[in-house]
């Protein structure tokens, strides 16, 4: 095995479902050890959340499983004395500690930043939450989709036929968890040159507005309210989705050299010098002549002829794959994003490993996730708690 980014690094996650997990997957894949801390009945609520009820009972749902791998589970009460003291011994271990809970919750425990900080001053805490935790909304409760509402992102989805429409996974959950990860990144170099952790609070809201940023300019800047246009892309025509003789094709004619060269293509030259779709800004004003003009030609011909053509003339085109064939398409074999792990008790897994690629620290998926409680008395081991203590803590309920 390689030497990784952060080896040595010890993270303690409070996280449950997505935003959280998902944000210290990422650490855990670059080497982090990665400590989940969950309740002893039942664990992350992710755990009992998927498509399989078999694996919901076992606790390892497949919501559970696609982030987090490479991490341990400890189960731990901290609403006892004896798990809070449990827990202050983890923290003076820790580099990192993130959490996804409401923003008082853990102020109300007295296992806030300011309390832990005073146990380890290097300690950096990341909060996670919809709305971050300060403003009039910090305490409003917020699954993935109240944020898509509320940001924007539901009104430039969808065409004037379905609007406002979400986006088809949890993308501000995603958003917020790949943020908390960069930030935790970012304190760790700084603390490396200071010595001192710091407070970080992450808004899934905060965390999702800025990947709009080019409709968000055309309104803030240019005073031009976005259009629901569905598949079009609003820079650009002809750029979107078309029918084809089997199936539909996403072109992305943005250039003009690319606008000619597919006229060529496909057989509609004339359309080059048409003053209505001559020059770029007035083919976005008719595009909605243009599209059954080149339909006309594309309907005749297989998206994956086309496809081949339009890309060798270097127009950018391609299939729109189902899911299944998306995850199978060569690129994606030879990129290895997928990789494959076992699970003793339910068999291989695929799932995904780190998306960016070190030439020297790579990242590795090589546990799979956890079983509530797999770790726990190896965690408390470590920390010096004995086999009588460890039996009279069961008892209690704190693990």
């Amino acid at each position: 095995m390689s030497q990784q980014i952060l080896s040595g690094v010890r993270v303690l996650d409070l996280t449950n479902v997505l935003s959280g997990p998902f944000a210290t997957l990422h650490l855990a894949l670059l080497g982090a050890e990665v400590i989940k801390i969950e309740n002893p009945k039942d664990g992350d609520l992710a755990r009992k959340l998927g498509t399989l009820p078999a694996l919901n009972e076992q606790l390892m749902g497949t919501s559970f499983l696609a982030q987090n791998a490479n991490k341990k589970s400890l189960t731990l009460n901290t609403k006892t004395p004896e798990g809070k003291e449990i827990f202050r011994k983890l923290v003076k271990t820790a580099d990192v500690l993130v959490e996804n809970f409401r923003p008082d919750v853990m102020g109300r425990l007295g296992l806030g930043y300011k309390a832990l900080a005073e146990l380890n001053p290097r300690l950096v805490y990341c909060s996670i939450s919809g709305f971050g935790q300060t403003g009039p909304d910090a305490l409003k409760p917020a699954y993935d989709q109240i944020i898509q509402g509320l940001s924007g992102v539901m009104d430039i989805n969808g065409d004037e036929r379905l609007h406002p429409l979400r986006a088809g996974f949890p993308i501000c959950d995603t958003v917020g968890g790949l943020n908390a990860a960069f930030a935790v990144m970012a304190a760790l170099y700084h603390r490396e040159h200071s010595g001192k952790g710091q407070l970080i609070d992450i808004a899934m809201l905060d965390s999702i507005m800025p990947l709009m940023g080019w409709v968000a300019a055309n309104l803030l800047i240019a005073g031009q309210k976005p259009v629901p246009m569905g598949n079009d892309n609003f820079t650009a025509a002809p750029s979107g989705t078309f029918k084809t003789k089997d199936g539909y094709i996403n072109i992305a004619a943005n250039k003009q050299e690319q606008w000619e060269a597919l006229c060529d293509v496909v057989g509609v030259a004339e359309l080059k010098t048409d003053p209505r779709f001559e020059k770029r800004d007035t083919r976005k004003k008719n595009r909605k002549l243009l599209t059954p003009l080149l339909e006309v030609k594309l309907t005749q011909r297989g998206t994956a002829e086309l496809v081949e053509a339009l890309n060798a003339k270097d127009v950018p085109s391609g299939a729109i794959l189902e899911l299944a064939d998306a995850l199978n398409q060569p690129q994606v074999k030879h990129r290895a994003i997928l990789k494959d792990i076992t699970e003793k008790g339910i068999g291989n897994l695929k799932l995904f490993g780190l998306a960016a690629q070190f030439s020297d620290t790579p990242g590795e998926l090589n546990a799979p996730p956890p079983r509530l409680s797999a770790h726990t008395a190896e965690i408390l081991s470590s920390l010096g708690i004995t086999e009588a203590e460890f039996a009279a803590l069961k008892e209690k309920k704190v693990i």
